[in-house]
């Protein structure tokens, strides 16, 4: 019996050629995400582009039309309370449409404040594709609606996002004085989110032309901040909120839903959600109010 032993030289030239074919797969992988990467962020045809009520019951909505710098024509849902002295401006996460999230506008109007809901170019009846610039343009479209159509103080106007729309939520706070900023299950940034599910690819984040910087702009917004995290997201850890509240500057405050959801958190616990929103709208008033009406109420 005899036995073939390689020679240094051509084991260490097949253990090369293995790296390389390695090396060579992994740029491919990276490059297809590089080109795909819209498809792997967007979502508007799940569960279908136009699928959900467009006609939600027990919601006064009134289909809207926005325009956007870039030229692109947006549908959303106005939904006004009569005498309310607030204006949510929501913007949605990256799957479904506004159709599919009647309860949470349902939830916030009935405050009661008025809700523009959202919908971004590419997603349900609105022109366009989506891009993370695109986001923001279609954000300052609807900041543009309330203040001029509807003549909303931008200290009366409060930037809510969920999931993605966070992203677009402190993209607006930090580019106008809103009221306050409401936050549910937000993320530090796209490279951030990059590590937590595609932990395989190493160097991914730093290809990513989308950034979503939520971290670095909270540093420019003066708002007042609300955030809101399941305690067991399935989708943005838990551990992330409480980093992005950590980067928010002061005024802050903090909510955790006990429970396992994502977008949900106003179905999971909606009595500590609206007294939390409840305190928050209550503190934008105390500070627009002399010192002398805010001392007054809290001895009553």
């Amino acid at each position: 019996m005899s036995f073939t032993v390689l020679s240094p030289r051509p084991l260490a030239k097949k253990m090369a050629e293995i790296l390389a074919t390695i090396v060579l797969i992994y740029c491919a992988i990276l490059f297809l995400i590089a080109v795909f990467e819209n498809r792997l962020i967007y979502f508007p045809q799940i569960p279908g582009r136009l699928s959900g009520d467009w006609s939600p019951r027990g919601l006064p909505v009134e289909d809207v039309s926005l325009g956007t710098h870039d030229g692109i024509k947006l549908h959303a849902w106005w939904i006004p309370e009569p005498g309310a002295q607030f204006t949510f401006i929501a913007f949605h996460g990256n799957a479904a449409n506004i159709a599919n999230r009647a309860d949470i506008y349902r939830f916030l109007h009935a405050l009661p404040a008025n809700v523009l809901a959202v919908e971004y170019r590419g997603y349900g009846r609105s022109e366009g594709a989506p891009t993370e610039v695109g986001l923001y343009l279609d954000a300052e479209a609807a900041f543009a609606f309330v203040r001029r159509v509807h003549h909303i103080p931008e200290g009366r106007v409060i930037s809510f996002g969920q999931s993605l729309g966070t992203a677009v939520a402190v993209d607006l706070a930090a580019r106008h004085k809103v009221g306050a900023l409401v936050l549910e299950a937000p993320f530090l940034s796209a490279r951030a989110v990059a590590r937590r599910f595609y932990w395989f690819l190493p160097g991914l984040g730093v290809l990513l032309r989308s950034k979503f910087e939520t971290a670095q702009k909270l540093q420019k917004v003066s708002a007042r901040v609300l955030v809101v995290h399941c305690a067991e997201d399935p989708v943005i850890p838990f551990a992330m909120g409480e980093q992005v509240y950590q980067r928010a500057r002061m005024p802050k405050q903090f909510f955790r839903v006990n429970g396992y959801c994502h977008e949900e958190a106003a179905l999971v616990d909606p009595a500590g959600y609206r007294a939390q929103l409840l305190e928050l709208l209550q503190n934008v008033r105390d500070a627009e109010a002399p010192a002398g009406q805010v001392l007054e109420r809290n001895r009553q």
